[in-house]
Parts: structure tokens; C-alpha cells; sequence
């Protein structure tokens, strides 16, 4: 009666841890990505040969010949931890020694003992002592120790039949504590190696009572499955370094491919803008104001890069520069506006630039016109930005008669400032349009 009430007891005690790791969270791992969720249950199957001999020697001294018998076995396993999980093992089997000790120093012939392991359950901790693999996130070889508490049905068969405490099988304690190692030979499936020594809470499991507890041991090769979607890893066999190199590997793909993709969109840039700046038929107006491309070389044009098809009268050249004359330019520069970031000129400008154009086509002076900018924002902008308002002003004061041989444009960025960018008046200074006349 006993004895059923202590297996009823242990079997609800596993029924209820069982639960309990069921209702566990799958842990997962924060990766770059996307959280990683992982397997943590499995199931194992094993076989091997029992042996009443062990590492740490036999227990029981009276017999000379130890016999070895296959054992098999299975085991549920949770894992909670990468180092760490919980494991309900089953085994069967038999046990055997023959040749009895006399006494004198000397065995009997035809004697022993032979141990049938009807059923046997235990509940084990298995600590993962490391993850040996640093290429892959699945580990290639997991060294573990185990240790636990289990309880069995275990009858011996003695020879001769009528030694003490043998014929009949009885329920029990014992603890099992092992060693081993798994191999990973494909995602979610182990070769499970290990070496298990179960030390018996009694003295009559061989059914010879000598007064000291008996043990025996188990050396068996299985296989592991890891239970659970095949697109998550094995939470027992993820290497978290594997992992990180992965991640940093992605990452600096995702960076080159980047910086490639910059790189291009630069080059289309520069080459975009000397088409845009270039002068394809040398008439003095750049492609990207220029109406009528492709013109005669010679031909006189307007601001927009057309034919004039009258000309105006060119007054004598004369190279005098008065003071009004600078004064004129001066105005000019005083009341340049440009929309903000574009080389469109507001209207409140004509005025001033009209008057700079008559001045160029009644003296017939050249003019340099040198744009500049404040270093907000890239230097590339800054120079396109510069060199396209100085092309407008070009193409302005062509459209008013001017000799647009006698007009150089030019861009020069935020390379030479005339103040500090430092504060908002300095970079108000530095945005300008420079005239000078020759």
C-alpha cells in the first residue's frame, strides 16, 4: 500500500513540474532584426549496455563476473536556459554478476544474480558546460553534466534461488548522475553520447542484502529531436557569438550597399551637372538656360541662347570706368535677390540690372560676375547653387543687349567668404553675386 501511495505521489509531483515548464514563455534573443523565438522542448531515444561495474567501482564485492545487457531508454527534456534544462528520463533493462564469493578468498561456479529493471523514472537537472562552435548558430559539439532523482520497479533472480531477499520485485529511490556529450548533425537533431552511474537507496537490488547500497551503470549512444517549428533554432544549441557575427556581417553588407548606392547617385550628380553647366555650342550660355542649342559658332545670342535677329548698335569701346559707372554695379549687388536656394531672380532686381546692361552696351565693357555662398549645407550644393546664379545674371543681362562674349560666370561655393559663417550676418555677407567691370 505504501508503495502505491509513494509512486502516485512521485507521479503527480513530475505531472505538475511538467505543467509548470509548459507554462513557461518561449525565451527569445533580441536580435538586429527581429526577435528570435526558439525550440525548447525535445524528445530523445537511447540504448547502451547496463553494467553493475562503474567508474567508481562495484558496490558489491561478492560476485567476480560482471555481465553487460542493452538497455534502452527515452527521455522529455525542457530547456529553460542555454546551459540549463530539466529532463524526465525512462529506463529499462537487466543487470547481472555471476560468481559468488566463498568466503575464502575463492568464487562459486554456477551462482550470481540477474536484476530485471521492470520500469524506472527520473527527474534530472542538465547543465550544457559549453557551446563549442563560433561559425554557426547551431553548436557542433554541447559537453553536459546531469544530475537527479528517480524512483524504479526492480526484481532479482538469484542463483541459487534461495539467497536472501531475491525472487519478487520491489519499488524504490535512486539517484542518477551522469556525463556526456551531443552532436549537432543537423538543425534540431542531436547524437546524444553519455555515461550515467545510478546509485540505488538500497541494498537488496541485486537481491544479496550486504549492508551497502547498490549501483550500476549505463553507457548509451541516441538521438535527439528538437520538438517545435523548423524555422527556430534549438534554444540548447544557439550560440549567441555565432549570432553577433552574423548580425555584423549583415550589417556591413547593408553599409557597402549603401555607400555604393551614394556613390552612384553622386556620380549621376556631377555628371548631371556638367551637362547642365557646360556650353555645347560655345555661345556663351550654359545648356541648362540655353533655348536654342546647337547655334552657328559665332552667332550673336540672347540671354536664352537664341539668335538675335537684330542687332543693337555697339557704341565706341572704351575701357574709362567712372565712379558712377562702379556705382551703377554697386546698386546692382545692393539689390540682388535670388529665391531662397534657387537661381531665380526676384523681380525687384530688373531695375538695378537694367541699368548695368545699358551701362555694357553703351560703353562695351566686359564684366566678371563670381558667385558665392555661406557653407551651409555640402560643398557640392554650394558650388552648383553659385555657379547657376551667376549664370542667371548672365542670362539676364544678355536678354537686355549685353554681349554675352564679354560676361564671364563663374560659381566658386562657400570658398571664399568676405566673413565669419559663424553667425547669421556673417553667412548673410558671404551670399552674394561679385560684379566686376574691366
Amino acid at each position: 500500500m505504501n508503495t502505491r501511495i509513494t509512486k502516485s505521489t512521485m507521479l503527480v509531483a513530475l505531472l505538475g513540474l511538467s505543467s509548470q515548464l509548459f507554462a513557461q514563455e518561449t525565451p527569445t534573443a533580441s536580435g538586429r532584426f527581429s526577435p528570435t523565438q526558439f525550440r525548447t522542448w525535445s524528445v530523445g531515444v537511447h540504448g547502451g549496455l547496463l553494467t553493475p561495474r562503474t567508474i567508481f567501482g562495484n558496490s558489491n564485492h561478492q560476485f567476480e563476473t560482471p555481465v553487460e545487457h542493452i538497455g534502452y531508454g527515452g527521455y522529455i527534456k525542457k530547456q529553460i536556459l542555454p546551459q540549463l534544462g530539466v529532463q524526465a528520463d525512462f529506463l529499462a533493462g537487466k543487470v547481472e554478476e555471476l560468481r559468488v564469493s566463498n568466503g575464502a578468498g575463492g568464487f562459486i561456479a554456477n551462482t550470481g544474480y540477474k536484476t530485471n529493471i521492470q520500469w524506472s523514472g527520473a527527474l534530472s537537472a542538465v547543465w550544457n558546460v559549453a557551446n563549442i562552435n563560433i561559425n554557426q548558430e547551431n553548436a557542433i559539439l554541447i559537453p553536459y553534466l546531469k544530475a537527479g532523482a528517480g524512483y524504479m520497479s526492480s526484481g532479482a533472480t538469484t542463483t541459487p534461488a534461495n539467497t536472501q531477499d531475491a525472487g519478487y520485485y520491489r519499488e524504490g529511490w535512486f539517484v542518477p548522475v551522469g556525463a556526456g556529450l551531443k552532436l549537432g548533425v543537423a538543425k534540431g537533431i542531436n547524437i546524444d553520447l553519455g555515461y550515467d552511474v545510478n546509485f540505488v537507496k538500497s541494498a537488496k537490488f541485486d537481491g544479496v542484502n550486504t549492508g551497502t547500497n547498490d549501483r550500476f551503470a549505463y553507457a548509451h549512444a541516441g538521438l535527439e529531436f528538437a520538438l517545435g517549428s523548423k524555422d527556430k533554432p534549438q534554444l540548447q544549441n544557439y550560440s549567441s557569438l555565432a549570432n553577433l557575427r552574423k548580425q555584423s556581417a549583415e550589417e556591413s553588407a547593408e553599409l557597402r550597399r549603401a555607400l555604393s548606392t551614394a556613390e552612384q547617385n553622386a556620380q549621376r550628380d556631377r555628371e548631371q551637372y556638367a551637362k547642365d553647366l557646360g556650353d555645347d555650342d560655345n555661345d556663351g550660355v550654359a545648356n541648362k538656360f540655353d533655348k536654342c542649342p546647337g547655334t552657328p559658332s559665332g552667332t550673336v545670342v540672347d540671354g536664352s541662347g537664341c539668335p538675335i535677329k537684330v542687332q543693337r548698335e555697339v557704341i565706341k569701346e572704351t575701357k574709362v570706368i567712372t565712379e558712377e559707372d562702379r556705382k551703377v554695379v554697386k546698386d546692382a549687388i545692393s539689390n540682388l535677390e535670388f529665391d531662397l536656394g534657387k537661381s531665380t531672380i526676384r523681380s525687384k532686381s530688373y531695375a538695378t540690372l537694367n541699368r548695368v546692361a545699358g551701362l555694357l552696351v553703351e560703353k562695351n565693357f566686359s564684366l566678371k560676375l563670381a558667385g558665392h555662398t555661406d557653407n551651409t549645407g555640402s560643398r557640392e550644393l554650394n558650388l552648383r547653387l553659385s555657379k547657376e546664379r551667376a549664370e542667371a545674371v548672365k542670362a539676364y543681362l544678355v536678354s537686355q543687349g549685353a554681349n554675352a562674349s564679354r560676361i564671364e560666370a563663374t560659381g566658386y561655393g562657400p570658398d571664399q567668404p568676405i566673413a565669419t559663417n559663424k553667425t547669421a550676418a556673417g553667412r548673410q555677407q558671404n551670399r552674394r553675386v561679385e560684379f566686376t567691370l574691366y
